[in-house]
Order: structure tokens, then C-alpha cells, then sequence
């Protein structure tokens, strides 16, 4: 059994393009492990400008339970726009950060809980088993190594959308990259901030509803490029004071 600890507030962050089938059962099931570990918490979901319903249904969570709140895009401006809203409007000590799609099983967040109150500034999930079509796990692996040769980001899975991090780091990053980078990005910069890392395996579950927005290769030919770039503002990073 995973001892919890108080670890004085943790915002949940959401980020939602076209998830209106999936959203509902992610924050209520979200929302009940949260309540689950007995401190302050919140949900913050963003709505990166969403054609469907997902923005309407946003609000209507918000609107019957206080522990909710929307932020909306007025259009898509890509994943790390989202995310970096969502990180933006958190609140409490500690950033988890969730996708809508119901990939992830929030119940593995008590045992993540643990092993930030044992030190760890940001605990990383990784996924052993992707349940993704296999040239987006081929993709997966390359960009990894990637990430590892050009940021010293090092760990196993850049982009596992499962990580719990404490917001003070976050404040001191001013992050800037683009849907593709800001994993890498927040990783990358927090190593030299000198934090302290935490990997943790999770569970990847297929889609509830939707179809992903990732792995176009011709979008990862120029995230390719980009990340030569970004590998070049990392090592010129200095903190925010």
C-alpha cells in the first residue's frame, strides 16, 4: 500500500483539444483520487480551441464543482501553448500534469505523491508498453535519444504526459517551445536548475474516444530541425530570479 503525504496543494493540469467524449470520466476520476489524498487540490482545464464540445463542457464542470476551472484558447495554438496556460494558472505548490484523452489511469498519482514528499522535485512518468501504432513508438524511441544527446533532458520517456512537478521550478523556467518541445524544454532546463529527478512507470492505455494529433511525419521532420535550435537556447538558459 503507497503511504500518502500532505504535500501542501497539487493542480491537476489538463490539457483538452476535441476531448469532449473522453473529459467527463477523466476529471471525475481525476477528481476522486485527488480528493483521495486528503489536501488541497484543483483542476485546471484547458481548452486549446477545440471544435467540438470540449470548451461548453469545460465550463459546465467548472461551473458545478468549485475544485474545477477552465482556460480557454480563443483558437488551437498547439500543446505547448496549452500547457504552458495551464502551468500559468496553477496555484498550488505542486503541477501534475494529466492529459484529457484517458491514456493514463489516475489512480497511479498516489504513488508519484510518495516519491515527491521523499525529495524528488519532479517525478517522471514512463510508459514500458505504449499502446500506440507501432511507427509512433519507433518515433517515440528516436526522439528520446534525441533528447538525450542534444539536452541532457535523460530520461526514458520525454513526452509521457504523467509528471508530477513542484511549481517553483516551473516559475524559474519562462518557457517558450512549441507543442513538440516543451517537454524536452521544462526537462531539460529543470536538470539545470538542479532538481531532483524521479522516474516511475505507468500504465498507457488505448483512447477512450478521438484520434490523436500526433506523430505526422512531416511535422517530426521539422520538429527535428527545432530541436537542434532549442538545444541551443537550453545551453544559454539562465534562470529567472
Amino acid at each position: 500500500m503507497v503511504r500518502v503525504v500532505d504535500l501542501g496543494g497539487i493542480s491537476a493540469v489538463l490539457p483538452a483539444y476535441n476531448e469532449e467524449a473522453a473529459l467527463p470520466r477523466t476529471v471525475a476520476e481525476l477528481r476522486a483520487v485527488l480528493a483521495g489524498l486528503g489536501g488541497a487540490f484543483e483542476i485546471v482545464v484547458v481548452d486549446d480551441g477545440s471544435t467540438d464540445g470540449t470548451g461548453a463542457l469545460a465550463d459546465r464542470l467548472a461551473a458545478a464543482d468549485p475544485a474545477v476551472r477552465a482556460v480557454h484558447h480563443p483558437r488551437n495554438l498547439g500543446y505547448g501553448a496549452a500547457l504552458r496556460s495551464g502551468f500559468a494558472a496553477a496555484r498550488l505548490p505542486w503541477v501534475f500534469l494529466m492529459d484529457a484523452d484517458g491514456q493514463f489511469d489516475p489512480a497511479e498519482l498516489p504513488a508519484f505523491v510518495e516519491s515527491a514528499a521523499a525529495g524528488a522535485d519532479f517525478v517522471v512518468g514512463y510508459r514500458p508498453e505504449r499502446a500506440d501504432a507501432g511507427h509512433r513508438t519507433l518515433y517515440a524511441k528516436v526522439w528520446a535519444w534525441l533528447m538525450s544527446a542534444l539536452l541532457g533532458v535523460g530520461v526514458r520517456d520525454v513526452d509521457c504526459a504523467f509528471k508530477l512537478m513542484r511549481r517553483s521550478y516551473l516559475e524559474r523556467m519562462h518557457l517558450q517551445a512549441g507543442g513538440a518541445f516543451l517537454s524536452a524544454e521544462m526537462l531539460a532546463k529543470a536538470r539545470r536548475l538542479g532538481a531532483r529527478f524521479v522516474e516511475r512507470p505507468v500504465r498507457h492505455l488505448p483512447r477512450r474516444a478521438g484520434t490523436s494529433t500526433g506523430g505526422n511525419p512531416r511535422v517530426l521532420v521539422r520538429a527535428f530541425y527545432e530541436l537542434a535550435r532549442l538545444g541551443w537556447k537550453v545551453r544559454r538558459f539562465r534562470p529567472m530570479p
